[in-house]
């Protein structure tokens, strides 16, 4: 049986990239030969192995080629009589263009970490390895601390990898999907560095979950999703929700407002207002008194959901735009006159 990269790395078989880079750091600290100086043998021996299977999983193609063939067909090697199981291939079924050459470990270490050059070290040890990679005055927790990003005294010398500024994007909704929440795809591109260092565009699908009630301006952060360049770690993406204008309803807040046209008898003498919720509900709302030009209609309960508990919601409020007639005939005068006259 083939080498279990993923038991070598402590992950499983569904890690992502974050995921086998935190577990490469963590291993690579625990087992750099520079810090077991007793068992240094053993820790090369650890070292190479752990930077070999990050080497092959954080790689998409040689990955692929390890999940589908294993250790053996990754090396372009038949596997042992005898071996067990139902899984039989050739080396002809791997793809002619794909060759396994694995990475120094040191280069892998120092891709990561973001170490330069010139931290002294010989040069031409075996097996992957570069002799010492820190002088003396290294030696000790300290720098392995200040390598995972903790405290400790001693200086690392390395130009520590700059955030790109977050890359923003409008995400527009309808206030139908703000009221009820809804899902959207984005497809996005997006450059990558492999581990050999090439560059190649990528294209993903994220997956975002408009919750009920989220307001223009709420914003969705993809951790490190620009594209990747050297020492420099790679832009969040950010997604910041817009309203679409809705030809009925306008939002305030949890409130939803809405406009109505009404003559003049209308505001005197009660009006039936008929609507459409978001939701597709039928709602009649009765108004028997006389409505004022500046009378605002509030209904409970029925606006936008509140974002921290969707099972409340804001309220509706119906303005009303009251139609004055241009003229009236001296009969009518007469007769509202007779009306509202005391």
């Amino acid at each position: 049986m083939g080498v279990d990269y993923y038991k070598i790395l402590q992950v499983d078989r569904n890690a992502k990239d974050e995921d086998l880079k935190k577990a490469y750091r963590k291993l690579a600290m625990k087992w750099h030969p520079d810090k077991n100086p007793n068992n240094k043998k053993e820790a090369e021996a650890k070292f190479k192995q752990i930077s070999e299977a990050y080497d092959v999983l954080s790689d998409p193609q040689r990955r692929a080629v390890y999940d589908h063939y294993g250790e053996e067909g990754l090396k372009g090697q038949m596997p042992p009589p005898g071996a067990g199981g139902d899984t039989y291939y050739s080396t002809q079924d791997i793809p002619t263009s794909f060759r396994f050459n694995p990475r120094n470990a040191d280069d892998i270490f120092d891709e990561i970490f973001g170490f330069s050059n010139h931290f002294g070290g010989g040069s031409g040890g075996g097996g992957g390895m570069r002799g010492s990679r820190f002088s003396s005055s290294f030696f000790g927790d300290d720098i392995f601390a200040e390598a995972m990003g903790g405290g400790g005294g001693a200086s690392m010398h390395q130009s520590a990898p700059r955030k790109a500024p977050p890359i923003e994007n409008t995400l527009l909704c309808t206030l139908e999907e703000l009221y009820k929440g809804t899902t959207k795809k984005m497809k996005i591109s997006r450059e990558i560095v492999d581990i050999s260092g090439k560059a190649m565009q990528v294209e993903e699908i994220l997956t975002i979950n408009v919750k009920p009630g989220w307001k223009k301006g709420t914003k969705i952060t993809f951790p490190e999703k620009g594209n990747e360049h050297p020492n420099v770690i790679p832009a969040d993406l950010v997604f910041i929700i817009d309203e679409k204008p809705h030809s009925v309803f306008t939002r305030d807040g949890n409130d939803l407002i809405v406009t109505q046209k009404i003559s003049l008898a209308e505001a005197l003498t009660g009006y039936a207002v008929h609507l459409t919720t978001l939701d597709g509900r039928n709602l009649t709302i009765l108004i028997d008194n006389v409505i004022h030009p500046n009378h605002d209609e509030v209904v409970p309960r029925e606006g936008m959901p509140i974002q921290k508990d969707p099972s409340k919601r804001g309220n509706l409020r119906i303005k009303f735009n009251i139609k004055f007639p241009n003229r009236l005939t001296p009969e009518q005068k007469a007769g509202i006159k007779k009306l509202l006259i005391p």
